[in-house]
């Protein structure tokens, strides 16, 4: 489905919640290279934790699809390409004793792009259905909760 031009409400909303598809779906190809770039088993972990809570986030998008009677599909994101290709490259040139710091600050800018995403598509999808807003809520929550504990792992190595 190719939505060239957005011309109401309700095609905003679609476009928004295709490109939230593939910004889950790139996340979760992103969180894969940011545990194999990890050097400890406590930051592998987190991203292994959250590679399992992105997967139930598009489980939630494809149910918000049904809800709302859309066709599934996606549309592009470039804005996680870039942030991917921005931890790329920061972890090509960071030494290996930063690169635990170096996947966590990268997570975390991706996190914010998530949770500025959702925050949108739930003021776009709460007039219309409150189940999807429900769902949509709780991938929010989850954004939110990654969010803090990269945060707070990465103040720890600060310290």
């Amino acid at each position: 489905m190719s939505q060239t031009q957005l011309e109401s409400p309700q095609d905003l909303l679609r476009y928004q919640l295709r490109t939230a598809l593939t910004m889950e779906d790139d996340s979760l190809a992103a969180l894969k290279e940011l545990a194999g770039a990890a050097r400890s088993a406590d930051v592998k972990k987190l991203f292994r934790h959250h590679q399992d809570e992105t997967k139930e986030q598009i489980e939630n998008l494809r149910r918000v699809f049904a809800l709302l009677e859309l066709p599934e599909s996606t549309a592009p994101s470039p804005s996680t390409k870039g942030i991917s290709k921005q931890a790329q490259s920061l972890i090509g040139k960071s030494a290996p004793s930063l690169r635990d710091q170096v996947t966590l600050s990268s997570a975390l800018g991706n996190e914010h792009y998530e949770i500025s995403a959702y925050r949108s598509l739930i003021v776009a999808v709460t007039p219309v259905h409150a189940e999807a807003a429900r769902l949509l809520q709780d991938n929010l929550d989850q954004e939110t909760h990654t969010s803090e504990e990269l945060l707070t792992r990465l103040q720890e190595m600060a310290a």
